[in-house]
């Protein structure tokens, strides 16, 4: 099997639309200026250096690729609907055209508006029909790889019974593949195996290390496959892989089929119920995460000279470092790095972790009023910059406490589907927790975010922060 190479396969898309734009902006300068000067070759329009021309060569495909990354149509690289791309690509080619005829600015003096019009057709028409031909033809190559089993997705079946067993032969037997490649299953009624499936793919565990085995054997797509007394669990299943980055899909049974929730993901392959969703659609989470960055690299390098003075008074109010690294769960429950100033004394937990509270004589006198108004997390835009963060989301926690948040609330493993946050809904409206119960309490802001994410309610939470910043409100 073939090594997938998703950034290899993006640059092929993003070339050949490259191209696409390019040549209809030229041909299109060839169109309109055929209108005005009809005794003019088509060689002398190209030669003459027009600085319409040079310039439209220079940035109008720039501007079609930033379209389409902002419109999603370089995510999910290998599951590309052909039908789907279809309308994806005429909806974002009639967008663009658009704000190229109505929003730029062109220089030809053109006759009649008939003639205008009769140009953003052309440039429509020609644009879309050399995109998607490109495209097509890179989908196509793609699917029949995927069809003849030379790319797969690396899949774990969720189950091993006769659900699992019955799932796994009738996919496996097909003469065309959907791209399931699976790697192994996960026990669910502790050890009673089915003999017949345990011989074909091994046991990657049990529930209980779920994301632990989706992560370390780098999983795309899961399967559920449980028998009916076992789906009690099936809560339990789901909210742990909704915190990975995988297609989650199941097996229906006749009920399901009946009440018409099957929503198939292959018209020839074997029906399976999807239960995956993005949080936010694809051009808001790539609008977002330009964001992040722009705001990011601006705030960095307009907050230096507060770094500094912040550093200095840290450095002189105490001894120890001036910042401070902690490990935080991110993303898909992977562990990373979190910056801040430093606000306590250096060992504040030296006989093991401890949450601070209003009166914890771990933390400094200028700590307690950087906490205040939030200045030390202003180091956290370095951990947005390198993908750990965003400006908005649900706040990391330590491994620590996540093990005891589950306790009570196992919901909480929802919020490792989002990128953590500098700020988020629940440090807004409850602040900073001082125990367990707290952060439970807390959840439940997250979770309302969660369900409701939007760049709309982002830039809502960070009006919200920068008013308890200046305020200095903030618990």
């Amino acid at each position: 099997m073939k090594e997938k190479r998703p950034r290899l396969q993006v640059v092929k898309y993003m070339s050949s639309d490259y191209v696409a734009a390019l040549c209809a902006w030229v041909l299109l300068f060839i169109y309109r200026k055929k209108l005005v000067l009809t005794d003019i070759t088509n060689f002398d329009i190209i030669a003459s250096g027009e600085p319409t021309l040079i310039f439209g060569i220079i940035i109008i495909p720039i501007f079609w690729i930033l379209l389409y990354y902002i419109a999603g149509e370089y995510d999910n690289i290998y599951h590309k609907s052909r039908l789907k791309e279809f309308g994806s690509t005429a909806f974002v080619s009639l967008l663009g055209v658009v704000i190229i005829f109505f929003v730029l600015i062109l220089d030809d003096d053109i006759v009649t508006y008939r003639n205008y019009y009769r140009s953003f057709l052309y440039l429509l028409g020609v644009h879309f029909g050399l995109t998607y031909t490109f495209r097509l033809l890179h989908t196509n190559a793609t699917a029949k790889q995927i069809q003849n089993r030379e790319i797969g997705f690396s899949t774990l079946i969720i189950g091993c019974g006769e659900q699992a067993l019955k799932l796994y032969n009738d996919i496996t037997s097909k003469p065309k593949s959907a791209g399931e490649h699976f790697v192994g299953y996960i026990d669910i009624n502790g050890g009673s195996h089915n003999p017949e499936l345990a011989s074909r793919i091994p046991c990657m565990g049990t529930i209980d290390n779920l994301i632990e085995a989706i992560n370390s054997n780098k999983i795309e797509e899961v399967i559920i496959a449980v028998e009916p007394d076992e789906k009690p669990k099936l809560q339990e299943i789901i909210i742990k892989v909704k915190s990975t980055p995988v297609e989650i899909r199941a097996v229906p049974d006749i009920l399901d089929i009946i009440s018409g929730n099957v929503r198939m993901s292959s018209i020839f392959g074997v029906p399976l119920i999807e239960l995956s969703h993005d949080t936010m659609p694809a051009w808001q989470a790539n609008v977002k995460r330009f964001m992040d960055v722009t705001v990011s690299v601006i705030a960095i390098c307009l907050l230096m000279p507060i770094y500094i003075i912040i550093g200095v008074c840290v450095k002189l109010s105490s001894k120890g470092p001036i910042f401070y690294l902690q490990e935080r769960m991110g993303r898909y429950g992977k562990p990373f790095n979190i910056i801040k100033f430093r606000t306590m004394i250096i060992d504040a937990e030296k006989y093991g972790p401890a949450l601070s509270s209003d009166g914890d004589p771990r933390i400094t006198r200028l700590g307690r009023f950087m906490r205040k108004v939030r200045l030390d997390e202003l180091p956290q835009f370095i951990n947005v910059l390198k993908g750990d963060m965003s400006l908005v989301g649900p706040r990391p926690e330590r491994a620590f406490y996540i093990e005891q948040i589950v306790q009570k609330a196992p919901h909480y493993y929802t919020v490792f589907k989002v990128r953590p946050g500098i700020t988020s809904w629940g440090q807004v409206k409850y602040g900073y927790a001082e125990n367990v119960d707290e952060m439970v309490d807390r959840l439940k802001y997250d979770i309302i975010y969660l369900e409701n994410m939007s760049l709309y309610l982002d830039i809502k939470i960070l009006i919200y922060t920068i008013k308890t910043v200046l305020e200095g409100s903030g618990k």
